[in-house]
């Protein structure tokens, strides 16, 4: 058996409205296109074969942060507080769960020797212990890092890079 791909995303559950800081306005995260997107994405991945879909839960930071771009831009006197606009900040949610439970799965499918290879779609490199596990024990381990750069230390921890999913707008190949 091979397992083809684990896939973890961050705004799955944002259902929630909030109100931005700087105009009051009312926003609705489950009208954005980037949550339609997830959502018709995750769809998708639900039918393929050999794909094990592990989403973690959104905790709600309650509370709305500055870009990091503008931030430095403040910091650095290139524009004051009046300067910032309702895309300059966003809601704080952060991701949890997630990465235990794909490496729980990663160290189970390899202990009992359920797989050959595993192809885990993410960049992140907190993956690190269980792709050592896996290639400890002789699992070719890929990473699809989703069109995303990678840091470097990783690459000495997997077997290779590919990618398995079509960059959007791309369309040849």
């Amino acid at each position: 058996m091979i397992c083809t791909g684990y896939f973890s995303t961050t705004a799955y559950l944002i259902i929630k409205k909030q109100h931005n800081p700087l105009t009051g306005k009312s926003v609705d995260f489950s009208s954005t296109d980037q949550y339609k997107f997830q959502r018709e994405f995750l769809e998708e991945l639900k039918k393929k074969r050999k794909i094990a879909l592990r989403l973690g839960i959104l905790e709600d930071r309650k509370r709305w942060i500055i870009r990091p771009s503008k931030t430095k831009e403040l910091l650095t006197r290139k524009i004051v507080i009046d300067d910032l606009t309702e895309d300059d900040v966003q809601f704080d949610f952060i991701q949890k769960r997630v990465d235990i439970k794909i490496g729980l799965d990663i160290a189970s499918m390899t202990l009992k020797k359920q797989v050959e290879q595993i192809i885990l779609i993410s960049g992140d490199s907190d993956f690190v212990p269980a792709a050592k596990l896996a290639r400890r024990e002789g699992i070719d381990f890929l990473l699809d890092p989703m069109w995303n750069p990678i840091k470097p230390h990783l690459f000495e921890h997997i077997d290779g890079l590919v990618s398995k999913i079509r960059k959007p707008g791309n369309h040849h190949g």
